[in-house]
C-alpha cells in the first residue's frame, strides 16, 4: 500500500472494507507512524475509521479531543451516522454514513483533526441552524 500524505485528502483516503484491505492500511499506517484513516463499505452504509493507536508517542490535545467528541456528536444529533458513532482520545469510529464522498469527507476531516488542523472538520460538521 502506498505512503498516504499527512493529514490524508479526501481523494485519498483508502477503501477498507475488506480484512485484507484493512489490515494492509493499518499495517502501513503502523509502519509509516502515521494515523490510520480509512472508509469502509456495508450495504448502502459508509463507516470511518481514524486511529491514533498506529502512533503511540502522537497525542491529541484536550482542545482537539473536545472538538471531535463535539462533532461525533453534532453528526448523531443530527442522524447523519448512528448514536453509537464513537469519539476517544486516540480512536473515532462514525457508522452509518450515507455515501462513500461524504464518508470521505468526513474521513479527511478528522484525519486533519488528529494532527491538530481544526478547519476542515468545523466546514464538514457543521449545526443547522
Amino acid at each position: 500500500m502506498q505512503p498516504l500524505p499527512v493529514p490524508c485528502p479526501v481523494g485519498l483516503i483508502p477503501d477498507a472494507t475488506d480484512a485484507e484491505t484493512f489490515s494492509a492500511a493499518y499495517r502501513t499506517a503502523r509502519e509509516q507512524r502515521v494515523v490510520f484513516v480509512a472508509v469502509e463499505h456495508h450495504g448502502l452504509r459508509w463507516v470511518v475509521r481514524v486511529d491514533a493507536l498506529t502512533v503511540p508517542q502522537h497525542t491529541l490535545g484536550t482542545a482537539v479531543c473536545e472538538a471531535v467528541r463535539e462533532a461525533v456528536a453534532c453528526l448523531a444529533d443530527t442522524g447523519q451516522v448512528r448514536s453509537d458513532s464513537f469519539a476517544g482520545p486516540v480512536y473515532c469510529v462514525l457508522q452509518d454514513v450515507d455515501s462513500g464522498p461524504r464518508a470521505r469527507e468526513l474521513a479527511a476531516a478528522l484525519h486533519a483533526a488528529f494532527y491538530g488542523d481544526l478547519r476542515p472538520l468545523n466546514q464538514a460538521v457543521t449545526r443547522p441552524s
